[in-house]
């Protein structure tokens, strides 16, 4: 059984399938949806959705962008500038790709619904569990319903909020970065000139960094602006009953916040258009993801602050490994998901220091920022790539 039906839950939901399980997905939405804009999957991420045998069908809804231009977001000046394209998928054997998360889901969606071994119950809330020695009892909610279901195992890939991973013994807060996001899609036609095209951006200034790039088969354009300002925010509680902090913001509030920025940059910050707000936040690395037949994948196991883009890509490189720790043990479970999460969570704690990292780097100002920027020229777009190796080039065994 599968909590979750998100990137992560889906992708596993389809790798455990094909190696012979029937999988149950349960989902608390009413239906198979993403919220939000777009999403980045690096060479590691397509590696990992050619081996479920999934990446024909994301490829199909998504842009293979020419290149990542870097520029300084107060002055505009370019500081590097990386080809992606064939020089990636020649480097790494593998496409980087960018995708609207709606379309990336309905993908993932489609494939489920292709695959008669897999179930997906909706509008259902995985409430408690306990372990048996034939696997795992799990209490059920739909409407004014409860129910218990057993399982052989129980995945919990239900996001930040996981009611899996609370159920573990791990009911802590996520950590609060003071950083919000903001993201909003525009029509490709309303993107200043020097702009245009199939390039990926990335803008770097004090406290804030300025993300676009194209989606929809080029027709959109995904833009997120990361700022140190929460006060534009409105929390709300989530369905789960802790808080998804997130909201809609005030346009007036971010188009001050990068008055001082590049013509450019600007232009995309006044872009007519409703600006979805996210508080970022991590959680630290866990020693232990489970227990028995339980475990933990994606943002349940490991959220990650987004200045490596590499949210995805880890959940669905846990699907990945998931099904093959499980297939070569189905006997034997307990210990597959202890060989999975062994595997697993060097990678990923690996990864979340990087990004709290990359948190500080992409908002210095002053003498720091002119350091960071000569650094990334001396390295150059070659010098990036390798040492970004480690991440990109990850392949399944």
């Amino acid at each position: 059984m599968i909590a979750g039906a998100g990137v992560g839950g889906l992708a596993a939901a389809v790798g455990l399938a094909d190696a012979g399980f029937a999988v149950s997905v349960i989902e608390r939405a009413p239906q198979v949806t993403e919220i939000g804009a777009g999403i980045q999957l690096t060479p590691n991420a397509t590696a990992a959705l050619a081996r479920l045998g999934l990446l024909d069908r994301v490829a199909a809804v998504a842009v293979e962008p020419r290149a990542m231009v870097i520029r300084n977001g107060r002055s505009g000046h370019e500081i590097l500038r990386m080809p992606l394209g064939s020089t990636v998928a020649r480097r790494f054997g593998r496409p980087w790709l960018v995708v609207h998360r709606a379309d990336l889901i309905a993908a993932l969606a489609a494939a489920v619904a292709a695959t008669p071994a897999i179930k997906i119950t909706l509008g259902t809330t995985v409430e408690a569990f306990a372990l048996n020695p034939e696997g795992v009892t799990v209490s059920l909610v739909t409407g004014r319903e409860r129910r218990e279901e057993t399982a052989a195992a129980l995945i919990g890939a239900d996001g930040l909020w996981s009611m899996v991973r609370r159920g573990a013994g791990d009911a802590r807060a996520p950590v609060v970065s003071g950083r919000t996001a903001w993201r909003t899609t525009i029509p490709s036609e309303s993107l200043p000139p020097e702009l245009a095209g199939l390039d990926s951006g990335l803008w770097l200034g004090p406290d804030a960094h300025l993300v676009h790039y194209p989606i929809r088969r080029g027709s959109a354009c995904n833009i997120v602006a990361v700022v140190r300002d929460e006060t534009a925010v409105t929390i709300k509680p989530s369905e789960a009953g802790g808080s998804s902090w997130s909201g809609v913001g005030d346009p007036e509030v971010l188009i001050r916040r990068f008055e001082r920025w590049a013509a450019p940059a600007r232009a995309l910050i006044e872009q007519p258009a409703t600006w979805l707000t996210w508080r970022l936040a991590d959680r630290p690395p866990l020693t232990a993801w489970g227990r028995g037949a339980q475990t933990l994948l994606g943002d349940a196991a490991h959220p990650m602050l987004p200045f490596l883009a590499q949210g995805a890509a880890m959940a669905i490189e846990d699907a990945v490994v998931l099904t093959q720790a499980m297939a070569a043990q189905p006997g034997n479970l307990p210990a597959a998901l202890r060989a999975y999460e062994a595997i697993r969570r060097p990678r990923t704690a690996r990864v979340q220091k990087e990004a709290r990292i990359n948190s500080l780097a992409y908002h210095l100002a002053g003498p720091a920022a002119l350091a960071r920027d000569v650094v990334l020229q001396t390295r150059g777009p070659a010098g990036l790539l390798s040492r970004y190796r480690w991440l990109y080039g990850w392949r399944p065994d």
